[in-house]
């Protein structure tokens, strides 16, 4: 177990009076273990509790032999994995469950009273994660510096020649050759009017002059995720199209000035939202401005206009602002930030001036 971040777990536990916790998410697990473990629909659990007998349940199909730091607890297909964890567990007292935990598993431990009362545990390592360390912030910033040199070569590749899905497998490509993890999530590559569906599903569209190109990608480095999206536009760009570029833009940078600790996230969304809508196209920006990303590419909190915590020194999340005209044009434009003591560091460092590829 990587103690640091064990202790902050018991320290809020403690606070939080949940004197035992079961967590099953893998990227939870990675976080406090430093080891991936996908246990499929077999039961993995990491018990938790505040006077230290932490035990891993784990089936023998996924044999580790290097020290965890946390004693093993091993089945096997023949038996129940969940009684085999209620006889660990103190059952007088309040259980916290992973918020991702199967019903089935928790139906089987509630039928056999595996705690006095059951909570979501998951907030308490949520809230840990949210701030990243500094070996975290190091491992952000190099998947970012590859995110960067990927959208480089992306962006060149765009003609007539190559569909969005064939720019897809190129990323794919892209990734490899880098020696990269692969992709944080599914890549986003929209022509033309495509690119004004914020979450579209690349197909066999080709590229017309004049179109904008939404190139929304991220790889996973280190067990990291990456994410940003640029937005460009091939051959010439229509004058109302390069109005709304420079739009989403300056809302991407007010939203980015807006940022440093103390303030809300939800004040964060307003700077960037407020503008474009000053401008007219407020109900084309159908999306919250951002999210938290680190081992996941959607770690827990986002920015939007109900989040009304804090922002706190070490959390990373994107700053998305969009403009989409069903039909016509859709922009993006997607930085990651790392809260500073008096500001933010952004962590992509690709140009947003606006490009036109010929």
């Amino acid at each position: 177990m990587i103690q640091e971040r064990l202790n902050k777990v018991l320290k809020i536990m403690e606070e939080k009076q949940i004197p035992q916790i079961i967590v099953s998410d893998p990227s939870a697990i990675f976080y406090l273990t430093g080891r991936w473990i996908h246990s499929g629909e077999r039961m993995l659990a990491l018990y938790i509790n505040l006077n230290g007998h932490n035990k891993l349940f784990i089936n023998e199909l996924f044999p580790i032999s290097e020290d965890l730091g946390v004693e093993k607890i091993w089945f096997n297909d023949t038996q129940s994995p969940v009684e085999i964890l209620a006889k660990n567990v103190d059952k007088e007292k309040t259980m916290g469950i992973d918020k991702n935990w199967p019903a089935h598993f928790l139906i089987k431990l509630m039928q056999l009273n595996g705690g006095s009362t059951f909570v979501n545990g998951s907030e308490i390592l949520d809230t840990v994660r949210m701030c990243k360390d500094e070996s975290e912030k190091e491992l952000m910033r190099e998947a970012s510096k590859l995110n960067d040199s990927a959208m480089d070569k992306m962006i060149k590749l765009v003609s007539e020649k190559h569909s969005e899905k064939k720019m897809g497998k190129l990323l794919g490509d892209i990734w490899e050759e880098m020696g990269t993890e692969g992709h944080s999530f599914d890549p986003i590559i929209g022509y033309g009017a495509n690119a004004a569906d914020p979450h579209h599903e690349m197909d066999n569209s080709t590229v017309k002059e004049g179109d904008s190109v939404v190139i929304d990608i991220g790889c996973k480095m280190n067990s990291y995720c990456s994410d940003m999206t640029r937005t460009v536009f091939y051959k010439s760009v229509l004058d109302h199209s390069r109005e709304v570029y420079e739009i989403v833009k300056e809302a991407n940078r007010r939203g980015i000035e807006k940022v440093k600790p103390g303030v809300r996230f939800c004040d964060i969304d307003a700077a960037a939202r407020d503008y474009i809508t000053e401008k007219g196209y407020g109900k084309y920006f159908t999306h919250r401005l951002g999210h938290s990303i680190g081992i996941e590419v959607h770690d827990f909190g986002d920015v939007s206009s109900v989040n009304t915590d804090k922002v706190q020194v070490g959390q990373i999340f994107s700053i998305e602002p969009g403009i989409y005209l069903p039909g016509d044009v859709g922009v993006r434009i997607e930085d990651l930030v790392i809260v500073t003591e008096d500001g933010c560091e952004v962590i992509n460092h690709y140009t947003k001036d606006l490009i036109i590829v010929e």
